[in-house]
């Protein structure tokens, strides 16, 4: 690693607490999808990503093989995703989210987005501002971090 200042370390130390209450926090407004976290994480891989091979989808959500098949499989029994063979090979399982699958999708990120904009809206103007200038360098900040492990 890096020498890095102390400045830049507890930068880095606010960002990851910042981003884990916040994402714990949106987890309780994630339950109202109906869904698992794992079941609505996938299915939101398969909504924003387009249709993806099971065993990718497993390794883009961190997990073995066999437990994406089960979350898969309780994607279909909820008829929010299908399998389908590949139509290059037909070795691979390509998963889609259905039209069922992206109405739930969407709806959950709109009370996602409900929730951090009610936040938002109370804060001061300066700290909106510092916000919005921010939000795109957490994503490059998320890009250069996934490209460094080596994302899948």
């Amino acid at each position: 690693m890096r020498n890095t200042s102390p400045d830049s370390r507890e930068t880095a130390r606010d960002l990851n607490s910042g981003a884990i209450h916040l994402l714990r926090s949106l987890r309780r407004v994630d339950k109202q999808s109906g869904l698992t976290a794992a079941r609505l994480s996938a299915l939101s891989v398969l909504v924003y990503g387009g249709p993806t091979p099971l065993g990718r989808l497993a390794r883009l959500e961190g997990v073995a093989s066999p437990t994406m098949t089960r979350i898969v499989d309780g994607l279909e029994g909820l008829s929010l995703a299908r399998r389908a063979a590949h139509p290059d090979t037909g070795r691979v399982v390509l998963v889609t989210a259905t039209d069922s699958g992206v109405e739930l999708m969407d709806a959950s990120a709109e009370r996602r987005l409900d929730v951090i904009v009610g936040a938002f809206d109370q804060l001061q103007e300066s700290d909106r501002e510092t916000l919005r200038a921010a939000a795109p360098l957490l994503r490059r900040l998320a890009v250069i971090i996934a490209d460094r492990q080596g994302a899948p």
